[in-house]
């Protein structure tokens, strides 16, 4: 495992907290706090039966507005293309843009399969299958 958790800041987190249900179910991953009980991890989105890796949204802690990151990307492992599809085609539901359709991107990889949005604050996200990527597969099993 690459990493243990993702975190982005929030304005809206009712509304944030929704988008990302809809759009992470197709990766199969759950939503473990709610919104209005945000503890210190902010509302977070696991793989049941595994503790990390994580995803998570909440208000900055430095009190300051959350803003988008420019050249910032989260990027979310998908079992297929057609959980690629479905994960862009939510984001666009819930209230995402559209910054690149799902489609091959050969340029990165000859497998190389992504959709791109950005959710509705603005935070940029993609949703790839490629060989060798094994969503909710990590070294050293649950944990």
């Amino acid at each position: 495992m690459m990493f243990s958790h993702v975190m982005l800041g929030a304005h809206d987190l009712r509304r944030m907290t929704a988008f990302y249900d809809h759009v992470l179910s197709p990766l199969g991953l759950a939503r473990r706090e709610d919104p209005d009980e945000v503890g210190p991890g902010g509302v977070i989105w696991y793989l049941p039966g595994r503790r990390w890796p994580q995803f998570a949204i909440r208000a900055p802690l430095d009190g300051r507005p959350a803003s988008a990151g420019n050249g910032v990307q989260v990027s979310f492992a998908a079992g297929d293309r057609k959980t690629v599809d479905a994960c862009w085609r939510a984001a666009l539901r819930q209230g995402g843009t559209d910054e690149g359709p799902p489609g091959p991107r050969p340029r990165y990889a000859e497998d190389f399969y992504a959709g791109y949005c950005r959710d509705p604050e603005g935070n940029k996200l993609c949703f790839v299958h490629a060989g060798g990527m094994a969503p909710g597969a990590a070294p050293g099993g649950a944990g």
